[in-house]
């Protein structure tokens, strides 16, 4: 079923991407390419990404590989780029590439590798 929800292409999307600076648009999907330090990190990572998917409701396609995954969004009921779809890549990228900072006790942050695209 086809739903109402505005779809963002070409001149229109060019704004909304401004804050996801790595995220692409291929073909009418969002898109992006983490880089991680190996498997471990890149289990991780697509176990991050399933969490904050399936609490949206709102699941990517997903390429795993040995030291990358790549995200592809599309609303399919829309067929295209819409507001969830962004929503979404913003709390992905938040999640993915969050480090302590000053102020956490404790919390060093991983010393080694991890994700760093």
């Amino acid at each position: 079923m086809k739903t109402n929800e505005p779809v963002y292409d070409g001149a229109a999307l060019t704004p909304k991407l401004a804050g996801l600076p790595r995220w692409t648009d291929r073909d009418g999907w969002l898109h992006r390419e983490f880089t991680t330090d190996g498997w471990r990190s890149t289990m991780l990572l697509v176990n991050a990404i399933a969490f904050v998917a399936e609490a949206a409701n709102h699941h990517p396609d997903l390429e795993v590989h040995w030291s990358r995954v790549v995200v592809r969004l599309q609303t399919h009921s829309a067929g295209g780029i819409t507001d969830k779809d962004l929503q979404l890549a913003a709390r992905i990228d938040a999640t993915a590439l969050w480090r302590p900072i000053g102020g956490f006790p404790g919390l060093e942050g991983q010393s080694s590798g991890w994700i760093s695209s």
